[in-house]
């Protein structure tokens, strides 16, 4: 039972991390910009903000997922603002063959912290996670030790999507020559900055 549980969580995971969308996206120009460890280890940023949002979720935390929901638009504008100013950073990126400094731009650290501040700027997340785990379990509350399995599952499942997609990234990096690296950081900016206004619409809307 506890694997089968394990299994759904893990799928659920890979789910939530691989539809291509922003945190996607940045993930992809820094493993072509840094190399394979810094766009894992971005997406693990990603995957540890899933972790949070799922262990409230699975935990049935009423109380604090009231209180993100009530926290939706200041995030939300925050988010926004992020995105775009990550997005325009890429526009003016330079590629690390332009550069020596490029490579030592981005450390580990700073690569995980922005993603998981970023991935936590989507708070409605929480209902979602609320939704799936009340579908698996019956009710949006569980035990301890499941929820902390199907906490640990989706932690996996997210973080295994990212260090595929670093390593297949990887292959092609070393074959994408300047010009080309330049014109795919013009355009990740372009649609991250994409983002951030569509998410400003909705907002407004």
């Amino acid at each position: 039972m506890e694997k089968i549980l394990f299994l759904k969580a893990l799928l659920i995971g890979l789910s939530i991390a691989a539809p291509v969308g922003p945190v996607g996206l940045l993930c992809i120009q820094r493993t072509l910009m840094h190399g394979p460890r810094i766009g894992f280890v971005s997406g693990l940023g990603a995957a540890s903000a899933d972790a949070v949002y799922g262990a409230i979720g699975a935990f049935g935390l009423a109380a604090v997922t009231h209180f993100f929901v009530a926290l939706a638009t200041p995030l939300a504008l925050c988010g926004a603002f992020f995105l775009s100013w990550m997005g325009i950073r890429m526009l003016f990126a330079r590629p690390a063959g332009e550069a020596a400094v490029a490579v030592d731009t981005m450390r580990p650290h700073r690569a995980f912290a922005s993603v998981f501040a970023l991935t936590l700027t989507n708070p409605m997340t929480i209902l979602s996670f609320v939704a799936v785990f009340a579908s698996i379990s019956g009710s949006a509350a569980v035990g301890g030790g499941d929820a902390g399995i199907m906490v640990l599952g989706i932690g996996c499942g997210s973080a295994l999507w990212w260090l595929t997609l670093a390593l297949g990234i990887a292959v092609v990096r070393h074959k994408i020559d300047q010009g080309t690296m330049r014109r795919i950081n013009q355009l990740a900016g372009l649609f991250l900055i994409g983002f951030a206004l569509w998410q400003l619409f909705g907002l407004w809307r």
